[in-house]
């Protein structure tokens, strides 16, 4: 830009400082299938699974996660605020840009573990299962008639929280 002078923020040193540890927590990352923390939820997915002793399925077709016995799941994780620090009135987990019948038959095959967070904190993980998750898909397979395949169809937190079964924090023992 002609005529504007680019000068660093006072902040440079701060991330500076902090990169070694950055690229630490990436060497971590990489070594579980994250090969860039910032993109599409890396860090927040290597944090599920570390706490679930998962490992990750290379691409981006397909499930997502397989468990020590082979179990494959599909990984959702939505955030409580938005991007400018705003707390959400009721955030949704996002499922498929262009879902149809193909991929909802892969969906129904298969568990999913949902994470909620408040910024970069975790607060929860939860487990459905596709019986659980029924609702939803007979709603979207109902859709399919009337509008062909569907843009990215939500699946409510408030959903999650009351139907799923939670994972972490472990409920509390007798809860």
């Amino acid at each position: 830009m002609k005529g504007k002078r680019f000068e660093q923020h006072e902040d440079i040193e701060l991330l500076q400082e902090l990169m070694p540890h950055i690229r630490k927590f990436q060497e971590l990352a990489s070594r579980h299938g994250i090969f860039d923390v910032f993109q599409d939820n890396g860090g927040k997915l290597l944090q599920v699974l570390l706490l679930l002793g998962m490992k990750g399925l290379p691409g981006r077709e397909g499930n997502d996660a397989v468990d020590a016995d082979g179990k494959e799941y599909e990984l959702k994780s939505v955030n409580r605020f938005d991007m400018r620090g705003n707390k959400r009135n009721s955030p949704s987990f996002t499922t498929h840009h262009h879902l149809n019948r193909v991929i909802l038959a892969k969906y129904r095959q298969v568990d999913w573990i949902f994470a909620v967070y408040s910024g970069i904190e975790l607060e929860a993980i939860y487990l459905m299962t596709p019986e659980q998750l029924e609702p939803c898909y007979a709603k979207w397979e109902s859709q399919f008639a009337t509008k062909g395949d569907l843009n990215n169809p939500k699946i409510p937190i408030r959903f999650v929280e009351t139907k799923g079964i939670r994972l972490y924090p472990p409920p509390a023992e007798g809860a």
